[in-house]
């Protein structure tokens, strides 16, 4: 496609995802140039590659995301398929199954341990083995009911695909030293998980179950943000606004009759759901940036940066 139907794309996409018009600046500056970054990955690979997308809540790493697989299949001739570590969770009873027999704390979705690994590998094979005519089912995810879509209703990709894009909160992260595990580093480490189970469990898990996943990545992109500080005030934000969109439905046509109201959380809630990601992340924002292949920073105002690579 030409560069003005690569800007009416671009245009598109950022009025789909309500994005402000100085996203396209983003687009010119970081994305364009990690797009030739993953064409520059596959080029010197033997066949499809897969990029880990990392980046704490908040960062932005599903919009870039949608940006980088839309150009990269609609205007770089690159079939590229997409999917997010959070659709690999383990379903509502699993999670209730390792709550009873592990710890209680894992019945919360999202740290190390929560997904199912197997199935994304089985997936990524899938998508680097396929003929021109297979479709692969990609897993999803519902938040609302806090468990997986049936399979007969995710979404498929249909060929093979020469990238693939994992996005996730935990992509790439590493596990820590036995000895960092001793002392809790937050309120919900001490009150409910004292003797350390829990969070040697997640550890566990980095360290063997979710290394088959983690050393495929052909490259590593990290969205950074600024501190973990940043991270609880995004999310403590995204629920305010959550609630004032609710507060505003009736004013907007909307139905009594409709799902059942998403409960809000307060910021203690808010504040309490945060420290279950706070070890990992902490983490990752204090060694990933070392060995990342691409690093972009986060501004406060969410604004990107433009992109840091290491030589390929």
């Amino acid at each position: 496609m030409s560069e003005p139907e690569l800007k009416q794309t671009i245009a598109d996409l950022i009025e789909r995802e309500s994005l402000p018009d100085t996203y396209a600046t983003t687009v010119e500056q970081t994305i364009l140039p990690l797009v030739a970054h993953i064409e520059a990955v596959r080029d010197r690979a033997d066949g499809p590659v897969l990029i880990g997308i990392h980046g704490a809540q908040g960062t932005g790493k599903s919009t870039l995301t949608l940006f980088l697989q839309t150009i990269l299949s609609q205007h770089r001739g690159c079939p590229t398929a997409s999917f997010s570590l959070d659709d690999l969770y383990l379903t509502r009873a699993e999670r209730q199954e390792l709550a009873r027999t592990v710890h209680p704390l894992l019945v919360t979705r999202g740290v190390p341990g929560t997904h199912d690994v197997a199935l994304g590998l089985q997936v990524i094979e899938h998508l680097k083995t396929a003929e021109a005519d297979d479709q692969t089912s990609i897993p999803a995810f519902d938040k609302s009911i806090d468990d997986r879509v049936p399979a007969e209703h995710w979404p498929v990709f249909t060929g093979p695909a020469q990238v693939i894009l994992l996005e996730g909160w935990c992509v790439g992260a590493r596990a820590e030293p036995d000895a960092a595990l001793d002392r809790p580093i937050n309120a919900l480490e001490a009150d409910e998980d004292p003797s350390g189970e829990w969070r040697r469990y997640v550890n566990a898990c980095l360290q063997e179950a979710y290394r088959p996943l983690f050393d495929r990545f052909d490259s590593l992109v990290m969205l950074k943000a600024p501190s973990m500080d940043s991270v609880l005030e995004w999310r403590t934000l995204q629920e305010h606004k959550l609630a004032n969109r609710m507060k505003r439905a009736p004013e907007t046509g909307s139905s009594e009759r409709s799902a059942p109201p998403l409960r809000i959380m307060s910021d203690d809630e808010v504040h309490r759901f945060i420290m279950h990601y706070e070890r990992v992340t902490r983490s990752c924002l204090a060694e990933m940036p070392d060995r990342a292949d691409a690093v972009i920073e986060v501004a406060e105002d969410h604004s990107l940066g433009l992109p840091r690579f290491r030589s390929l």
